[in-house]
Formats: C-alpha cells, sequence, structure tokens
C-alpha cells in the first residue's frame, strides 16, 4: 500500500507546547536545579547552565515556525530536536554522577555472587569467533536505527499517535537518566580496567570511590575485532560513551520499550526487528558495556516505565494534539 505523506498538510494544535516539550523543559530545570546544589563541586556549571539556556531558545523558536506554518513537517521538526537532544542529555549524566562514590563493585560482587562469574567476561570468552561477533554488534549497533524506524512509523501512519509515542519514549530516557545521576554504575568496560583484570579473574572487587570523576578509560570490545561492525561499535563508543549509565540498561530498557510500540502498530513491523532486538540485548553483555543483572533489570523496569510514561501521557495530554485541516 502506498503512503501519502502529506508533510504540508496544514495540522494545528490546541496546545502551545507538546507534550515532549513539557517533559523535556522540566527534565531541564531538574537538571539545573541540580547543577545549582551542586555548583562548588561541579567540572563546568557555567557551559552546562548555558547549553540549558540554549535548548529552551531553540524549543521556542521551533514553536514560533510551527505555529507560523503550522505542518506535519513543522510539528515532525519540533519533536525531532527534542528526542536527538538525547544525544546531549546521556553523556551529561556522568557530570553529576563522576561527584559521588562509584558503585560498580557492589554490581560485580552481586554478579559473581548470582552466577558464579562474570558474564560479561565468559560471555565473549567462549563466543569470540566473527560469527559471534559481528551479528551481535550489529544489534548493538541498530539501537538508534530501531527506534527512528518505530518513531517514523508511526509518523507517517499513525500521526495521531505520534506525539504520546514520542512523548512515552523521551520520558521513559529521562526516568532512566535519573537513575543514572543518582546510582552511579559505570559497566564492567569501565569498571574491569579500573580495577585490573587480575583482580576480575581473583573475583576480587574493590570499591573505587570517586576514580570516575578523573579517569574514563574505555576496555576495548572483545570478539572480531577486524568486523565491520565491530569497528562501527567501537568509534561510537569512543566518541560519546562515559562511564555512567549502566544500570539498568537502557539499551535493554528502551528497545523492549521500542518493540512494545512496534508490536502495537504493526506485527509485521514488530517480527522485523525481533532478530535486532535480540541480538542488542545480547550484546550489551557481549561488549561488556552492561553487566547481565543491568540488562536484566533494564528488561524488568521497561514494562514499568511503559505503564508509567503512558499513564504520564494519558493523566496530562488526554486531549488530541493535532487537528488535521486538510
Amino acid at each position: 500500500m502506498a503512503i501519502n505523506i502529506k508533510l504540508f498538510e496544514r495540522v494545528e494544535s490546541g496546545r502551545g507546547l507538546f507534550a515532549v516539550e513539557t517533559i523535556s523543559l522540566i527534565y531541564n530545570a531538574l537538571t539545573t536545579i541540580l547543577i545549582l546544589l551542586l555548583l562548588p563541586r561541579m567540572d563546568h556549571p557555567d557551559t552546562m547552565l548555558l547549553e540549558r539556556v540554549g535548548i529552551v531558545a531553540v524549543t521556542f523558536v521551533l514553536i514560533y515556525l510551527y505555529q507560523s506554518f503550522p505542518c506535519r513537517l513543522t510539528a515532525f521538526v519540533r519533536m525531532a530536536f527534542q528526542m536527538s537532544l538525547l544525544a546531549y542529555w546521556y553523556p551529561d549524566t556522568y557530570e553529576f554522577n563522576r561527584l559521588f562514590p562509584n558503585l560498580d563493585h557492589v554490581f560485580a560482587h552481586a554478579e559473581q555472587l548470582l552466577f558464579g562469574c562474570q558474564p560479561a567476561v565468559e560471555f565473549s570468552k567462549h563466543c569470540p569467533s566473527v560469527w559471534f561477533s559481528e551479528p551481535l554488534n550489529m544489534g548493538y549497533f541498530f539501537y538508534y536505527p530501531m527506534i527512528l524506524v518505530v518513531v517514523v512509523y508511526y509518523f507517517l501512519r499513525h500521526f495521531e499517535w505520534f506525539e504520546k509515542i514520542c512523548f512515552v519514549l523521551v520520558t521513559s530516557f529521562f526516568i532512566y537518566y535519573l537513575f543514572y545521576i543518582l546510582v552511579p554504575v559505570a559497566g564492567p568496560q569501565f569498571y574491569f580496567p579500573a580495577i585490573g583484570m587480575d583482580k576480575v579473574n581473583d573475583c576480587v572487587f574493590p570499591a573505587i570511590g570517586d576514580y570516575f570523576n578523573n579517569n574514563h578509560y574505555l576496555l576495548s570490545g572483545p570478539g572480531y575485532d577486524q568486523g565491520f561492525f565491530f569497528k562501527l561499535v567501537e568509534a561510537s563508543q569512543e566518541v560519546g560513551e562515559r562511564p555512567t549509565a549502566a544500570f539498568p540498561s537502557s539499551h535493554v530498557g528502551i528497545s523492549t520499550i521500542t518493540m512494545i510500540m512496534a508490536w502495537r502498530a504493526n506485527r509485521r513491523l514488530a517480527y522485523l526487528l525481533f532478530p535486532f532486538y535480540l541480538l542488542l540485548c545480547g550484546a550489551t553483555v557481549y561488549i561488556q558495556a552492561h553487566y547481565l543483572i543491568d540488562a536484566l533489570a533494564g528488561f524488568i523496569s521497561a514494562f514499568f516505565i511503559y505503564r508509567l510514561s503512558s499513564h504520564l501521557y494519558e493523566r496530562w495530554f488526554i486531549t488530541p494534539a493535532f487537528k488535521l485541516m486538510g
């Protein structure tokens, strides 16, 4: 069936702010307050505050643009801008949790007690070949493309639900980000090189305090290091990864929420994405980005966070955002 995109179809909104903009401004305000509370200890608070002012300014410029040209395209631009900011807000969590004592030793101990080993080490050790490494790295790399596919599908085929799914996704990310600010866990790829693999092999997991406040050496991923997807994942981590955001795994959590959305919109779309989803979940442990506990917590938390985010939308923004004018 052909898709009639109608990018310039006129749509009116009875609200000044879209739901996703409202929740983004709330998160902006909360983290601004946190910066002010921690001001003497922050590394570059002036820059962080200025960036937040800039985000607010661009948000209102896009609102003005939409009000001048109210159509599907300008509505999409407003939503897309807020979603693109997730790439900013993610490393921003590091600027807060680097100030608090690291908790990786607690999670590594728990991992050892529960499983009798470190799954992040054993998985890649027993499956080092290209036939495991490349598919799993491909799954990990397709995290954001999976989200993009579902968001664009709703925009093209279920525009009446487009605002809601953007709100649920962004709100879910923000809930995970608040966890990362308050629960400073970096994950095996940062913690293991910090303590040394000899201690990991001896099952000794010392506390390292605020080590990551000034150190963020990233362990190179395991597997076939000449692989195309291996190199893509390595390059993306070198650019955007920080010693933060391990528990719970938002890769597992958000991809699970994305799969719920895909299932509700189109079963065929969900079936198409499902292999990438499974590979992504496995990759979080395989490439040592997460402890297995993180991945399990990400999966379980996804259902609660999805329900919470959906409830917030239905409670705060029950009226439809858009009215098609033809």
